[in-house]
């Protein structure tokens, strides 16, 4: 349990709950109702295990905090319980609740432990990945999947894995259950539906592509697409992004609509392959009213030259 304070409100809960979910109990000596809630939320604390920390903040010595959450969730009573996940205040409940309900409450935020297992494992499996050891890697992926379906990042990577490795078959099986999410539905899931044309990409190369033989056919015709599209396959399956860009591109010069614009979805996918997922930013968010920053730093993905000189590319193709 935390004390908050306008001197560790930044660092001891917006920072501390992009590590995990924190609880901020709002509450006031003088105020009965707190005095029964307060001992519930640390026992639960404890239940939970380390699943997420409880913080506390006197409205009384901290008006400013106090006023400004209240303020934001139209609440003006306490004790007041604010939900920060991800530097963000998501939710909240006023009242001593029953024990019932504050778990009811605390299960849509606080994840699993199973959740928290497959975090752990997909945190071990990059760091042997920067090792270059990338069979305990993918062995640490295949156990994050295991632990927790849903964790999307785990699964992404065990299939790029399975990928690299040339394990088209299981990298099929680790994409079926999410295979729904990249359909071309109005919101598709842009980084399985990358993964999708990764996998369409090492199935027509394990058919068999005989790249001299599509160079000569498109040295003929600069304008044999179905080849030049052959050979920008057989380039992504074999994990030269850059090249079958390229050759993506030459279409899209082209012929930007060339097969419902196949060339474009899949010189996108490769990018998205490419790109490293979002992280915490060290700048600062916007300040709230009264200069009190109630929300976390946002987050972005890492710049790359590499990928940022490819998108211009396409944008200037395009365009």
């Amino acid at each position: 349990m935390t004390d908050i304070t306008l001197q560790n409100f930044e660092a001891d809960l917006l920072q501390a709950s992009m590590q995990q979910p924190v609880l901020l109990d709002i509450w006031a000596p003088w105020c009965g109702p707190c005095r029964t809630l307060g001992p519930m939320l640390e026992k639960l604390e404890v239940a939970y295990a380390g699943r997420w920390n409880l913080a506390k903040l006197n409205s009384d010595d901290q008006p400013e905090i106090a006023t400004q959450l209240s303020q934001a969730f139209g609440v003006r009573s306490i004790p007041f319980c604010v939900m920060f996940v991800g530097g963000q205040p998501v939710d909240g409940f006023v009242g001593a609740i029953p024990e019932a309900q504050i778990r009811e409450f605390l299960d849509r935020h606080v994840p699993t432990g199973e959740a928290l297992e497959a975090e752990e494992d997909l945190a071990e499996a990059q760091a042997l990945l920067e090792e270059g050891d990338a069979d305990g890697a993918l062995q640490k992926l295949q156990a994050a999947v295991q632990a927790d379906p849903n964790n999307e990042a785990a699964r992404f990577d065990l299939i790029r894995a399975l990928l690299e490795d040339d394990q088209l078959e299981h990298a099929k099986a680790a994409f079926a259950p999410v295979a729904h999410q990249a359909a071309d539905t109005i919101t598709p899931h842009a980084r399985f539906k990358a993964l999708s044309a990764w996998i369409a990409a090492s199935e027509r190369a394990e058919q068999g592509l005989d790249p001299a033989a599509l160079q000569s056919a498109i040295a003929s015709n600069k304008r044999d697409f179905d080849a030049r599209f052959a050979l920008a396959q057989g380039l992504f399956a074999g994990r030269d992004f850059t090249g079958a860009m390229d050759e993506l591109l030459e279409i899209i010069m082209r012929d930007k609509t060339w097969n419902d614009q196949l060339a474009r979805k899949t010189y996108v996918a490769i990018l998205e392959i490419m790109t490293k997922p979002a992280v915490a930013a060290h700048g600062a968010a916007a300040p709230q009213a009264g200069g009190l920053q109630l929300s976390g730093h946002n987050t972005v993905a890492p710049s790359d030259p590499l990928v940022d000189q490819y998108r211009r590319k396409l944008s200037m193709a395009l365009f």
